[in-house]
């Protein structure tokens, strides 16, 4: 009885100091300054996990086949995700100079998929409930460009998401545990604002939100890399 006491107020200490460090991170500059990615990771994985698909299945250009382009789109979506984690996460994870560029890549790949997206969905596709869309795109929609931007969509997910992890494990490779709550932390608080509003924004106001966080969240990123750069040659001369 005794052990079991002693390992639950070990326990509740480790917890308690997980959380005092978690709360000391967040003062951090480098961790202010990634909140603006970890932020836009979340409105991100909110739009192409959940957004994307139903604007797909509200298309009435789609016609029968709109509902069934739903589970295709994520299937796209995870092979946009899978190849680049294959490729940005094991060829270019001990490479620190390639960081900025795979996330610089990832918010062109973003952009192009959601300039493709405001061209070939309705702007009504998210706010429609059990009727189809009557908003015409400015292209006649097409299931191919749907599905390319599922692609897009999860391949540039995939650079800022691995870009995030190893750049968290870099500068906080003894602190790693609370710096990775911190990130799921803020990528879930802001996913479940982007779920909220979702249903009553139109498509092209959810994208602008989304093109203004990320082209932010990519600069803070770029000054977050500096500053470690910096710092790692300061040392050096050192």
């Amino acid at each position: 009885m005794r052990r079991y006491k002693q390992r639950a107020n070990s326990a509740v200490q480790d917890a308690k100091s997980e959380f005092k460090t978690i709360l000391q991170l967040l003062k951090t500059k480098t961790i202010l300054l990634l909140s603006c990615c970890m932020a836009y990771s979340g409105l991100e994985l909110a739009f192409y996990s959940g957004v994307y698909g139903t604007c797909i299945g509200a298309t009435t250009e789609f016609g029968a086949a709109a509902k069934g382009l739903i589970g295709i789109s994520g299937i796209v979506v995870g092979i946009g995700e899978i190849v680049g984690g294959g490729i940005f996460g094991l060829v270019c994870k001990n490479n620190r100079f390639r960081r900025t560029s795979v996330v610089f890549l990832g918010m062109v790949v973003h952009f192009i998929a959601f300039y493709l997206i405001y061209l070939n969905i309705p702007d009504d596709a998210p706010v429609v409930l059990k009727t189809s869309t009557l908003n015409k795109p400015y292209l006649t929609p097409s299931i191919s460009i749907a599905l390319l931007c599922s692609f897009l969509l999860g391949l540039g997910d995939s650079c800022f998401n691995t870009q995030l992890y190893s750049i968290l494990g870099r500068v906080y490779a003894e602190q790693s545990a609370p710096a990775f709550a911190i990130f799921k932390f803020i990528q879930s608080i802001f996913a479940a604002v982007a779920f909220f509003y979702s249903g009553y924004l139109l498509l092209t106001w959810q994208l602008l939100l989304m093109v203004i966080l990320g082209f932010i969240g990519t600069l803070c990123f770029f000054m977050v890399e500096r500053i470690q750069n910096f710092s790692v040659d300061l040392q050096q001369e050192y």
